[in-house]
């Protein structure tokens, strides 16, 4: 294709680039509705569901649009399950919504988290000592009764 004229080209690069604009429009407008609908799972940690919204909201940053930081916390807050409300409730009691960074919410968010993984952890580790334990009583009382035994 060869475009002899000035006015030409600039009709050609015109189209082609508000095509491009409509193309970018819906990307973006996809984009923002999957951002909208997103929902933290149940089975999803914080910082996983953060992951996603950051993902997302880069897409949409490549794109020429921006979410703002206020958004993202926005967002955050408001999708989280239920076994988040503690949380959020201390959040909103002290400081000022509109002043929350996304790091400091997600930081708040995987406190719990956290917290719940360590004591879970620690039962385990505890029967296991108790296992082991035990197993130390009973090989010791095994090896003593088999030595009256002998005499």
């Amino acid at each position: 294709m060869r475009l002899q004229s000035a006015k030409a080209i600039w009709d050609y690069l015109k189209t082609e680039y508000e095509g491009d604009e409509k193309i970018r429009g819906m990307k973006v407008l996809n984009l923002m509705r999957e951002f909208e609908r997103l929902q933290m799972n149940e089975s999803e940690t914080a910082k996983q569901f953060a992951d996603k919204l950051v993902e997302i909201a880069n897409k949409i940053l490549v794109l020429g649009t921006d979410l703002s930081e206020a958004r993202l916390v926005q967002k955050l807050l408001v999708s989280v399950p239920e076994r988040y409300e503690a949380t959020i409730a201390s959040l909103e009691n002290t400081k000022e919504l509109s002043d929350l960074k996304f790091a400091e919410v997600l930081s708040a968010l995987q406190a719990p988290e956290h917290r719940r993984m360590m004591r879970i952890e620690e039962p385990v580790e505890g029967a296991l000592q108790a296992k082991v334990k035990q197993g130390n009583l009973a090989n010791n009382q095994g090896s003593t009764s088999s030595d009256a035994g002998d005499g």
